[in-house]
């Protein structure tokens, strides 16, 4: 290695982890804010907060590396141009190219390392962190509460206005929705002015006891056409015992892994195997349902499709009106029924419409999760290329004018990303486009900053501009000036 591509490269990487470590920290610090509510006031200790944070770190990273690469290529070679050190190279034949050599062998390492890292660590970091948070909600009964929002506790949600005591056990503005089954239907409803949490070590059953409140249960009637008047039983009471088992949620290992199955937690290998199954699911309930719609409705495969060299059997004609074949009370027993069959096949078309079109997102979600592993590398590549020509063009350095260029570029970059996945997910456009979109945009943009920055072109040519007009006035004046001299 020349002595050139050392001192490039050294002063790359030491701005990049500058750059990085910074970047890093200010993202980790959106990360606590955003689960503040999960740490503060909830007696966790120093080690748990840690396994929070590291757990949570490595989602942070398709933000910070692709944003650090490019903050970095502009300032270093913003800085070799504001020197007048890029003059020196191209006065000694030293093309931007040739310098940009040693890095582009850098970025390309970078990009592999970055790949193996979105799908190894992320997925299993990924993992780690849904679990950990629920043990966290499940280390402590009081813990797992939180003012201002519901609270799954066992077969309960419980929601509380405000929390006070020593250990955080009376509780203000009480509502509790009881799962009346496994389908996590809420069919009674629990109102209380204050209540209070009372445990026991040596017992695995809280009990809470609620104080001057109210209770709302819906009733559901044998009858279909009373469903339609929503009945239900009301009560009040001056206090009410509610008994939790706690015996599962007691049994909590900070190490326990209970949840899997979301398209972050899986690898290349795993995304695809999934995305087989998903499909094949997906087509084999399409023709489970037009085969059983096809049945209710009536319509059958046609002999001749089946066996061609077989004749069908002539078939007695019917009249138009096939209702002049029945009497009045058949006609309406008749009209009755297909009506019912009409409103019933409707509502199972929409209902299997809507549950395809979830199953459709699902595999758009888990599409645009396996080309978003290889997006993150090429983002290296793309950024790298953007800031590089970049920072030659505009010749400045320092924390200045490269941040303004940085961020403008990296909030495009990511508005676009995250509006092609979101689009991509409801089905507007291809997961492929959506996740791709954003690389698609911007590269035309990395070739045309290559070119103009190995041209020693500014970042505009404002004479392209400027030439064409001043040329039009030029003729304008020329053609009326002979008319004005003979007069």
């Amino acid at each position: 290695m020349k002595i050139l591509d050392k001192y490039l490269l050294k002063t790359f990487l030491v701005t990049f982890t500058t750059v990085f470590v910074i970047l890093f920290f200010i993202f980790i610090l959106q990360t606590v804010w955003l689960f503040i509510s999960e740490l503060a006031g909830k007696d966790l200790d120093l080690i748990l907060v840690v396994k929070f944070l590291l757990f949570s770190m490595p989602r942070i990273i398709p933000l910070v590396l692709p944003l650090s690469v490019l903050l970095a290529s502009i300032m270093t070679f913003g800085n070799l141009a504001e020197n007048y050190e890029f003059a020196a190279m191209k006065s000694s034949g030293i093309s931007l190219q040739r310098a940009m050599r040693v890095l582009i062998i850098f970025i390309f390492v970078l990009s592999i390392v970055a790949f193996w890292f979105a799908n190894n660590v992320i997925p299993f970091a990924e993992y780690k962190f849904v679990n950990f948070r629920k043990n966290i909600a499940q280390a402590k009964p009081a813990m797992a509460i939180a003012e201002g929002q519901f609270n799954d506790v066992g077969t309960y949600n419980i929601k509380v206005n405000k929390k006070s005591g020593e250990n955080g056990n009376i509780l203000t503005g009480v509502t509790i929705h009881e799962k009346a089954n496994n389908f996590g239907e809420n069919k009674t409803v629990i109102k209380a002015k204050d209540g209070e949490l009372i445990s026991n070590e040596k017992s695995s059953i809280l009990k809470l006891v609620l104080n001057d409140g109210y209770y709302y249960q819906d009733v559901t009637p044998k009858k279909y056409e009373d469903r339609a008047k929503l009945p239900f039983i009301k009560g009040a009471f001056k206090t009410h015992i509610i008994n939790i088992d706690l015996s599962e949620l007691n049994k909590v290992d900070d190490s326990k892994e209970s949840i899997a199955g979301t398209n972050a937690m899986l690898n290349v290998n795993e995304l695809r195997y999934t995305l087989d199954s998903l499909n094949k699911n997906l087509d084999n309930e399409i023709i489970s349902f037009s085969e059983n719609i096809n049945q209710r409705v009536g319509f059958r495969k046609s002999s001749t499709l089946i066996n061609p060299d077989k004749k069908e059997k002539k078939k007695k004609t019917l009249p138009n009106d096939l209702l002049s074949l029945y009497t009045n009370k058949q006609k309406v027993d008749v009209l009755k029924m297909a009506g019912s069959n009409v409103t019933s096949n409707i509502f199972s078309i929409e209902s299997t419409q809507k549950d395809l079109k979830d199953k459709q997102r699902d595999i758009n979600k888990h599409l645009t999760a396996l080309y978003e592993k290889f997006v993150i590398a090429f983002a290296c590549f793309l950024m790298f290329f953007i800031g590089a020509p970049l920072g030659a063009i505009i010749r400045k350095g320092g924390l200045g004018l490269p941040i303004v260029f940085a961020v403008l570029i990296f909030i495009t970059f990511h508005f676009i990303n995250t509006f092609g996945k979101r689009l991509s997910q409801e089905g507007g456009m291809t997961p492929f486009m959506g996740s791709w979109m954003s690389s698609f945009i911007l590269s035309p943009l990395a070739v045309l900053l290559t070119y103009r920055a190995t041209n020693d072109n500014g970042l505009i040519n404002f004479d392209a501009i400027t030439t064409p007009i001043s040329q039009l006035f030029q003729k304008i004046s020329e053609r009326f000036s002979p008319a004005q001299n003979k007069q």
